[in-house]
């Protein structure tokens, strides 16, 4: 098997973060309202952004 480039790496870890961050048992730790919005719907868009702008600058690290 070939060794995987460290970028590539990086990004799969951070989707395998993102996989617990987003199921089930930590989607009914959020409760009540965050900035006059429901909780859940915050933290949903939150981990989103957050996965998003983390694979955005892993992926520009890599053009470096």
């Amino acid at each position: 098997m070939k060794n995987a480039n460290p970028a590539r790496q990086r990004l799969v870890a951070l989707g395998l973060l993102g996989i617990p961050l987003l199921s089930y048992p930590v989607l009914g730790l959020p409760q009540g309202d965050w900035l006059g919005l429901p909780a859940i719907f915050v933290y949903l868009f939150g981990v989103w952004g957050g996965l998003i702008a983390g694979a955005a600058w892993l992926a520009e690290r890599q053009g470096r």
